[in-house]
């Protein structure tokens, strides 16, 4: 090989590798940003087409309309509740309120408390205590009120990402459950809620609780609860794994 063509081969590579470092340079510029604690991961919006904002705290992953937001009529569905002589309505995890001819979105004040958590909620642990979150509100079961109570939010609450989302006891396992009837999202929810309860008046085991609310925590208790709950689906069109 001569020397023009030695050049020439230099220059040629030197272009190629030049390339090569821009496109690389390129690709990394565009790269998405990798999710962070209460935002939306990459490609999902912080506000849905209705102007819902997404709540991703404890990766809870629902829309919900903000605070303020006013609409003329209830959705279908909504359960009244009164707190302080003033009425408040839930429904879907949303709490409303009357202004005027219409209702206002607004934070629940602490004490209020509910029968049936919302349809989608995120268990949350603070200090061995659950607490159950959704739409920036926090809920924890009153057994003198047979309820969830609103409540302030834990004192660790503003450091997500320490807040743990199963029982300490890393040795319960949540059941898999599968609809095999088509069941909505909302109808597998309530069934859920009401075959914990039975089972857990069948068994005495709280697996929402520390322990499962028995001294010292039993792992016959838990196993007789599992085959309660299962029971209980299963009579209702659910296969449990």
């Amino acid at each position: 090989m001569n020397q023009a063509s030695k050049v020439a081969l230099l220059c040629a590579s030197a272009l190629f590798f030049g390339q090569a470092l821009q496109l690389a340079a390129a690709q990394e510029h565009g790269r998405p940003e990798p999710a962070r604690e209460g935002r939306p991961a990459p490609g999902r919006p912080a506000v849905d087409a209705h102007g819902q904002v997404l709540d991703a705290r404890y990766n809870h992953g629902r829309y919900y309309p903000p605070v303020g937001t006013v609409r003329a009529a209830l959705p279908e569905g909504y359960r009244p509740y009164y707190r302080g002589g003033a009425r408040f309505y839930f429904s879907g995890g949303i709490w409303y309120a009357p202004r005027g001819p219409g209702f206002v979105v607004v934070v629940p004040p602490p004490g209020l408390v509910i029968s049936v958590l919302p349809p989608y909620y995120s268990t949350v642990w603070f200090g061995g205590v659950p607490y159950y979150y959704a739409d920036n509100v926090y809920y924890t079961w009153q057994p003198d009120q047979n309820g969830y109570a609103v409540v302030d939010p834990p004192a660790d609450a503003d450091a997500p990402a320490d807040a743990p989302s199963a029982p300490p006891d890393n040795s319960q396992q949540d059941l898999i459950i599968y609809p095999k009837n088509g069941q909505s999202k909302e109808q597998q929810a309530a069934d859920q809620f009401e075959c914990h309860n039975w089972a857990k008046g069948q068994t005495g085991f709280d697996p929402t609780q520390p322990g499962g609310g028995q001294p010292g925590g039993s792992a016959m208790s838990r196993s007789n609860y599992d085959r309660a709950m299962s029971a209980c689906l299963q009579a209702r069109g659910y296969q449990v794994n």
